[in-house]
Order: C-alpha cells, then structure tokens, then sequence
C-alpha cells in the first residue's frame, strides 16, 4: 500500500471514532439529565403526597368550626381525588394546581373563624402545612432546573439530531396556576 492510502484510512478511521465516541458520549448526557429530571420529579412527588395526606386532617379540623362552609371542603376534596386520577406529570402539575388553589380559599375561610386559629390541633396542621409548602416550593425549583438544563440540551445543535434518534422529548415545567397570581381576599 502506498503511503496516502494509509493515511487516507487513517483519517477516516479516525473520523469514525470520534464520531462514535461523541454520540456516545451525548447520549449519555442525554440519559443522565432524563435520569436528574425525573429524580426531581420524584422529589416534588414525595412532598405533594406529604401535602396530600395532610390534607383530611386539616379539612376536619375546619370542618369542626366552619360547618355551613361545605363548598369549600367539596372543592378540596375534589381538587385532592383529581391528583390521583393523574396519570402523566403534566396532569399531575394541573391537579396540584387546582388543590393549591382550592386550598388558599380553604385557608380564606379559616381567617373568618378566630377560635379555630387559636386551636392547637390546627396550628400544628398549619405549620406542618406550611413547612410542607416550603419544601414543595424548593422541589419544584430544583424539578424546574433539571427540567431547564435538560429541555436546552435536547434544543441545541448537534445533540438535537441524537435526542430525536433516540426518542429524548421535552419536559414539562411545573407552572403555577392562574389563580396564584390573584391575592385572595378576606371578609369578615
């Protein structure tokens, strides 16, 4: 063989290893973020099921001092038996939106009733509530971050072309409802 037939081959050899090696390597990026996306789902999971089974709790506190307000305990029990019909993240994110916000009317009520915000049981509950808020928040923060870097990594150039070879799709956001960005009013 001459010498440039030995080169030529390789360069070329050379070439499809480094193309091997490089799409090897971005489709592991590619699964290590869709692994980290849904850890953090799996995180928010653990604190909306805490939320979740605090929930009966509180309501029958309320419910002990706010007898005539049945259509808000109708509202957070339906809100609470959508999430587990959820089936997909994205229905779940809907569903928790829709608790959210059937609780902050819950807690609306709760402000109409100065006895029961002096009650032991509820103080508790609220605070348990509230820390359980608190960590959800952080939940999704860290959910919505792996969601970013990973839904960056699928969009850009080159690996865009390996993420739709190897079925790599967007991720969902964990979106705030509407209704959060309403603050709830207080009657007395």
């Amino acid at each position: 063989m001459n010498k440039k037939a030995v080169i030529t081959i390789g360069v070329v050899a050379a070439f499809v290893l480094s193309l091997y090696s490089i799409s090897i390597g971005t489709y592991n990026d590619l699964v290590r973020l869709d692994e980290n996306v849904k850890n953090s789902w799996a995180q928010v999971e653990n604190q909306l099921q805490r939320r979740f089974d605090l929930i009966p709790n509180l309501v029958n506190t309320v419910k002990g001092y706010a007898k005539h307000e049945k259509e808000v305990f109708v509202q957070v029990t339906e809100a609470r038996s959508q999430i587990a019909k959820a089936g997909t993240v994205t229905q779940k994110i809907a569903a928790n939106n829709a608790l959210s916000s059937a609780l902050s009317r819950l807690l609306v009520v709760v402000e109409r009733y100065p006895e029961l915000k002096a009650n032991e049981n509820f103080l508790r509950l609220q605070d348990e509530l509230a820390g359980t808020e608190n960590r959800l928040a952080v939940e999704r923060k860290r959910y919505n971050d792996a969601v970013k870097i990973y839904n960056i990594k699928i969009r850009s150039f080159p690996t865009n072309i390996m993420a739709r070879m190897f079925g790599f799709s967007k991720a969902a956001f964990f979106k705030p409802p509407k209704s959060a960005e309403a603050v709830p009013k207080v009657k007395f």
